[in-house]
């Protein structure tokens, strides 16, 4: 079963906390509410969702806790909510990648809609790493020769040159690719190279054919 995202809400001020609460939940969201960022940290937030925290608080402040998130491999996103005065700190919150800020007094509409928001971009990073996690399982049921095939396919390389690397004929390269295409559940060239980019990241290096 699906498993609800939750807004991991994090202030000092127990009433703020409960305000915060109660209107999240009234949205229809999982909530769960920390006096300290320290304390949601010993939680080791999971799953799909987002913290919104308070940027000053003792012992920890807002903007210390996104960087610890950062650092153990939390990918929630952080909404930082802000004073007047704290509008700069705010802003290095951002450029150090919190999806959001919230400058007081806000309204329900403005909190609202930041962390459906921040909720959504949460659902999508997870699918796409669970997207990527198929492909690397997938990658790892092809045999030796099926990944030098692969490898030869995404620098863009035809089917002769890759015989020709490989010391096979153009049919046994042939042979490899289909299977290859197969087991990888690509429906095209364009396709695969896609897949690979999302395992591999950035580019995929493109070499000259051979004439």
């Amino acid at each position: 079963m699906p498993v609800t995202p939750l807004v991991h809400v994090v202030d000092d001020d127990e009433a703020v906390r409960d305000s915060l609460t109660l209107l999240l939940e009234s949205a229809g969201f999982g909530v769960r509410s920390y006096a300290s960022a320290t304390a949601l940290l010993a939680s080791k937030p999971k799953g799909t969702g987002c913290v919104l925290t308070d940027v000053r608080m003792p012992e920890m402040d807002g903007l210390e806790l996104q960087k610890r998130l950062a650092a153990t491999g939390t990918r929630l996103p952080v909404i930082v909510m802000t004073g007047h005065g704290d509008v700069p700190i705010a802003v290095a919150a951002m450029k150090s990648g919190a999806a959001d800020f919230l400058e007081k007094p806000f309204d329900d509409t403005q909190l609202l809609a930041a962390v459906r928001n921040a909720v959504s971009a949460s659902e999508r990073t997870q699918d796409a790493d669970a997207a990527t996690a198929d492909i690397s399982t997938r990658l790892g049921n092809l045999t030796p020769k099926e990944q030098e095939v692969l490898d030869k396919l995404v620098e863009g390389l035809p089917n002769k040159t890759i015989a020709y690397d490989l010391g096979s004929s153009p049919r046994t390269v042939e042979v490899h690719r289909a299977r290859v295409m197969e087991k990888m559940g690509a429906r095209s060239l364009p396709e695969l190279v896609r897949m690979i980019i999302a395992v591999r990241g950035g580019a995929v290096p493109t070499k000259p054919s051979r004439r």
